[in-house]
């Protein structure tokens, strides 16, 4: 698909409703598209979705070896619930072969690398293969995510990067949610707004900013998924 023709479907999907924009990607790219989710609101309103659309669609999910226990609870109940035909992505480092080769707490030191060993590589590496990938962006989730386009060019896979609900607010996710009485992570009820590794996580810290909670007191806002990090440092 060329850029021209992205830019355009990103525009007529402007006011398209999520199910219809998730449709089209599985009538477009089949067995070669993909869901990745981090089991977050909107993700889960993806799977809950794509249910009724092409339930086999493979969903990809990063195991960072990190995540609280709350979040594995809630990744056991939708993949049985919805049968998922689910990837647990995992680094090729366990938390313990990385404090041996860069020092411990390396989320701390430079949490950039961290999310780069953890996130970012396994990530790339479990997408070969497929053509298109569905994310949970939302525009009001952070400044940086506020020009989401709901169908973009992924610029270091090459793959057709797809936001069904990039125009959606945090309130009508979680009308989705309760209306269809979705299971969400135990830690939204403990003030966790946006839910990553347990070593980076704190419950929100700035009022209205659902990523304040994420790598708190520090610059650091995106793990380098969706927006490319600055060069890492040793």
């Amino acid at each position: 698909m060329q850029h021209m023709q992205i830019e355009t479907l990103a525009e007529q999907f402007e006011d398209a409703r999520p199910d219809d924009i998730l449709s089209w990607a599985s009538e477009t790219y089949g067995e070669r598209l993909a869901i990745v989710t981090s089991f977050q609101i909107t993700g889960i309103a993806a799977l809950d979705m794509m249910q009724r659309i092409a339930p086999r669609t493979p969903v990809l999910t990063l195991d960072t070896g990190l995540l609280f226990p709350e979040t594995h609870d809630l990744i056991n109940n939708l993949e049985a619930r919805f049968g998922l035909d689910l990837l647990r992505v995992k680094p090729r480092q366990t938390p313990r072969q990385q404090a041996r080769d860069y020092g411990d707490r390396l989320w701390e030191r430079n949490p950039d690398r961290c999310c780069h060993i953890r996130k970012t590589i396994p990530l790339r590496e479990a997408l070969v293969g497929f053509s298109a990938w569905v994310t949970g962006l939302r525009r009001d989730q952070s400044p940086g995510r506020a020009n989401t386009p709901i169908v973009s060019r992924d610029s270091r896979s090459g793959l057709v990067k797809i936001a069904p609900f990039a125009n959606w607010r945090e309130d009508q996710v979680w009308a989705y949610i309760h209306e269809h009485d979705l299971p969400f992570n135990k830690l939204h009820r403990a003030g966790y707004p946006s839910i990553g590794c347990w070593p980076c996580t704190k419950a929100s810290v700035i009022s209205g900013d659902a990523r304040s909670g994420r790598w708190a007191n520090r610059a650091k806002t995106e793990c380098g998924i969706h927006i490319p990090l600055e060069a890492l440092h040793a």
